[in-house]
């Protein structure tokens, strides 16, 4: 790739990953959006299916770090909690339906679509789990540690593996029927939260 296109895709990136935080930094404006780096991906700033997985995943990146610059049971951390939740939730049901339901269909990609719906089982019970912690305590802190790094790895798997194993079996109208199924799932989900 010349110059010239690397540098409109490195516009594109950070353009798309601004835009996920900004979504974030709007219900708490006061409180810092650490994230530090993110996983190389190629499909930040796609317009298809994994394009906007991935702008969810950098929203959801940037509600963890707000999170974590909260104290004690606040009304920050209470909200910023309920909202990150409300969005993993609604993004793997939607996901669920939209891709991985697809992907489970060919032998090919089988074993990244199982392993993507049990760790977002897995990931439920630890919000489960948190859901029922005094959120001023040190065991809370310790239990959103361990969602956050198990999030966190889940996403690089998605972003760097699974999402570019998929990419090969799909064809250009199944990737926009995804986004479509997506979009409505995830809308119908939050509806109902």
């Amino acid at each position: 790739m010349s110059a010239a296109p690397q540098r409109n895709a490195r516009a594109k990136e950070t353009e798309a990953k601004s835009a996920a935080f900004a979504q974030a930094k709007r219900l708490a404006p006061h409180l810092a959006v650490r994230i530090g780096s993110t996983p190389a991906t190629t499909f930040r700033g796609n317009p298809d299916i994994f394009g906007r997985l991935v702008e969810d995943h950098d929203h959801h990146r940037a509600l963890i770090a707000m999170v974590e610059e909260t104290t004690g049971d606040s009304e920050d951390r209470r909200m910023l909690f309920a909202e990150l939740t409300r969005e993993m939730q609604s993004h793997a049901a939607a996901e669920e339906q939209a891709l991985w339901s697809s992907v489970l269909r060919k032998p090919e990609t089988t074993d990244d679509g199982r392993h993507a719906v049990a760790e977002h089982y897995q990931i439920d019970k630890l919000i489960e789990e948190l859901e029922e912690i005094d959120m001023a305590s040190s065991a809370w802190l310790r239990r959103f540690d361990a969602l956050k790094e198990k999030y966190l790895h889940h996403l690089r798997e998605e972003e760097q593996e699974q999402f570019v194993a998929a990419e090969k079996h799909l064809n250009d109208a199944d990737l926009r029927h995804m986004k479509s199924v997506f979009e409505r799932r995830k809308t119908e989900e939050k509806a109902a939260q």
